[in-house]
């Protein structure tokens, strides 16, 4: 949970208006928001993924997302398909006046935010960082989205966070206990760098029927509560199937 000391260092930091507004999202979620309200981790063809954009936007609007974001590695491809394609289905689908709209996001249609996976070390340890809301065209984020994972000085996580937030956006560490160090570990490195959240909410095991899971959650939700760190949620999808990780 983000308290008022935060909320204003995060605005004097120069946040994008999307990053503004997913950090409310952020604050908001919990274990029952993904994968039917949002989604904030999945993939296309345009990394490692099985689904096109334009197919993971059709799964989005049956599914009735209010936000989500598409977060294929080191590259914004997939992100620029799914935006034309939803701008070409918002023509198509108007809102009727006097609809109700969702809180934070201000419309009734799905809420589509820049995102991307980046590789980097943390506590001597390769992880996976996803950066949120930033400005696609700021040249600090630019060089992390080649298409192949940074090296040397670049793959620090001290280097892509500082670079995600330079470019108004929100940096998170991805599933913090699937890594070969332990999550507090991480977390509280990734804390000291300033990080602004980590993914709470995911499905380690890979249910048939997703869920948080129940075995690591707990902990990493009072891993984020003690520093101060905003939680997300994601179902990782590298499958055809939004609702799972494979």
């Amino acid at each position: 949970m983000v308290v008022a000391s935060d909320l204003t260092s995060l605005n004097q930091r120069g946040l994008t208006g999307d990053a503004q507004i997913l950090r409310q999202v952020f604050d908001s979620v919990d274990a029952a928001s993904c994968p039917h309200t949002y989604n904030f981790h999945m993939h296309t063809v345009c990394s490692d993924g099985k689904l096109t954009p334009a197919a993971l936007m059709e799964q989005v609007i049956a599914i009735g997302l209010q936000a989500l974001a598409i977060t294929d590695h080191h590259s914004l491809r997939g992100y620029h398909q799914a935006k034309a394609w939803l701008e070409d289905w918002r023509w198509r689908h108007p809102t009727p006046l006097g609809q109700r709209k969702t809180p934070h996001l201000g419309e009734s249609a799905p809420r589509l935010f820049t995102g991307v996976e980046i590789n980097a070390l943390l506590a001597d340890t390769e992880v996976h960082l996803l950066g949120y809301g930033f400005s696609p065209h700021h040249a600090a984020i630019a060089p992390y989205l080649q298409g192949s994972a940074p090296r040397g000085p670049m793959k620090s996580a001290t280097s892509v966070i500082q670079a995600i937030q330079a470019a108004g956006g929100l940096a998170v560490l991805a599933h913090p206990a699937r890594y070969r160090v332990s999550a507090e570990v991480l977390i509280t490195h990734a804390a000291a760098l300033n990080i602004d959240g980590i993914e709470a909410y995911y499905a380690y095991s890979n249910p048939d029927q997703w869920e948080p899971c129940p075995r690591h959650t707990p902990q990493i939700e009072a891993l984020a509560r003690r520093h101060r760190l905003l939680t997300t949620c994601g179902t990782d999808t590298h499958g055809s199937n939004l609702l799972r990780r494979l």
